[in-house]
């Protein structure tokens, strides 16, 4: 009982610092994206328009990678020896990288169709200038997008391809 609960707190940890980690550089990556606009700065302003974008790329990007994680914690199970623990620990962490890229391609993508709909509105002047309506809008369409990306994801990743036994019996490791 010990050990299932310490495994337990293990895979709490291990998927708590994957999707942080995750969200942090989906962030990063989103800064760059949008070189008009410094958004820390226009969160410590008060931009409210720039705090539900911003909401909007975190939940668009945890929506995806939470596949990842959860694969994490379905792939990690109590009597394992190290190295098939460790081949499971680099699948599931592949995964997550796996679902962050394409959470940051979705979100990038989205942003560049929605700007070409949207030809007469400057996004990035109308996030600068509070506008609410415009932050609404951009961060209901990443928010739909992400949804359907995560199915997607989600059938990657539990594919048996993917099998950490599968691969390590195939690398001769078990």
């Amino acid at each position: 009982m010990v050990i299932g609960i310490a495994l337990g707190l293990l895979k709490l940890v291990v998927g708590l610092a994957l999707s942080m980690g995750s969200i942090y550089l989906g962030l990063k990556m989103f800064d760059r994206m949008t070189p008009g606009i410094n958004e820390m700065e226009e969160i410590k302003k008060g931009n409210a328009a720039v705090g539900i974008l911003m909401a909007a790329v975190v939940l668009s990007i945890a929506t995806v990678v939470q596949s990842g994680v959860q694969a994490f914690g379905n792939n990690i199970v109590l009597g394992m020896s190290v190295p098939l623990l460790l081949v499971a620990l680099a699948i599931s962490t592949l995964n997550l990288l796996f679902g962050l890229i394409v959470a940051i391609a979705a979100i990038y993508i989205a942003l560049k169709v929605l700007d070409k709909i949207t030809a007469d509105i400057n996004e990035t002047e109308e996030f600068k200038q509070g506008n609410v309506a415009v932050a609404i809008m951009e961060a209901g369409v990443l928010l739909a997008v992400s949804f359907v990306i995560q199915a997607g994801i989600s059938g990657v990743i539990s594919s048996s391809l993917l099998d950490p036994k599968l691969i390590a019996a195939a690398i001769g490791i078990s």
